[in-house]
């Protein structure tokens, strides 16, 4: 299974930038979305930037990312509305 990770740029540069995620700082390769402004969200996957992400997506990708790690660890009970806003309230198509 492949995850993307979202990571903020924090130093910019042409084929690489200084980003921090919630693993901490790492160089991420820009080849596939090009440079990048400090601030900008990417979602990286193995080194590389493989989107520019709003800081919303950024934030619910985080939020998914740590209800994941709450039921590998063995959680009972998984509040959905908090980690995986608005998917507990969707309706359904009729």
């Amino acid at each position: 299974m492949c995850i993307g990770v979202p990571m903020q740029v924090i130093e910019a540069g042409d084929c690489m930038a200084l980003c921090r995620g919630p693993n901490g700082d790492e160089h991420i390769s820009m080849m596939l979305v090009g440079e990048q402004p400090v601030g900008t969200w990417v979602l990286s996957h193995l080194g590389w930037a493989r989107e520019v992400i709003s800081a919303e997506d950024a934030a619910n990708i985080e939020k998914a990312l740590e209800g994941l790690n709450a039921i590998m660890n063995g959680a009972d009970e998984i509040d959905v509305d908090r980690y995986f806003p608005g998917l507990g309230t969707q309706k359904e198509a009729s």
